[in-house]
């Protein structure tokens, strides 16, 4: 789990011991339940890719409570909506396969959980048709998935869900920068 960077700095902080406990006891490559009640309970995580040259690029996730979730020990599964049309993150995993993701929960039992692993960009996947507003599906297969110290979590709480949830049967709200003169003879009509 550790390169030689990461021990340069676990040494030089004497934190070695500490890091190879947190892997011996905390470090798993299958997701078990309490990770999947977790992450099945959160509306939102963050993305890292990076692209072919190692550039990195990180984004937010969100959904419905649930829209991320683990459909086996082995795999975690969380559909692409429609965005803003760059495909920063998926076009990444198209040309280097390798992701982080962050789960985390505020509020007055703080919770973060970090999964690293591969992930595949799939559109025809016939789950996709049970997912409201699904357009893509990405499915992640762990390599490391351990929990994180929440101590510098902020206790905050949620007001509201998005309004630009998909729901079944609805027709999507639609954001207003897409209707702006500079972009709207260049937005896509929104796949389904």
């Amino acid at each position: 789990m550790y390169h030689q960077g990461n021990r340069q700095l676990q040494d030089a902080f004497g934190s070695r011991g500490l890091a190879d406990r947190l892997e011996e006891r905390l470090r798993r490559d299958r997701f078990n339940d309490d990770d999947a009640a977790f992450i099945g309970s959160l509306g939102f995580f963050f993305l890292a890719t990076a692209d072919a040259e190692g550039r990195p690029d990180c984004s937010f996730k969100g959904g419905p409570a649930g829209f991320a979730r683990v459909v086996a020990p082995d795999l975690l599964v969380f559909p692409d909506y429609d965005g803003n049309g760059m495909f920063k993150s998926l076009g990444n995993l198209g040309v280097n396969p390798s992701v982080g993701l962050l789960f985390l929960a505020f509020g007055e039992a703080p919770k973060r959980l970090r999964v690293n692993g591969r992930a595949e960009v799939v559109g025809d996947d016939p789950a996709m048709a049970q997912i409201p507003g699904a357009q893509l599906l990405v499915k992640v297969t762990p390599v490391d998935i351990f929990p994180n110290c929440p101590r510098y979590l902020p206790n905050l709480q949620q007001v509201a869900p998005s309004a630009y949830l998909p729901e079944p049967d609805a027709p999507p709200l639609e954001p207003k920068w897409k209707s702006f003169e500079i972009f709207a003879d260049v937005v896509p009509p929104r796949r389904r």
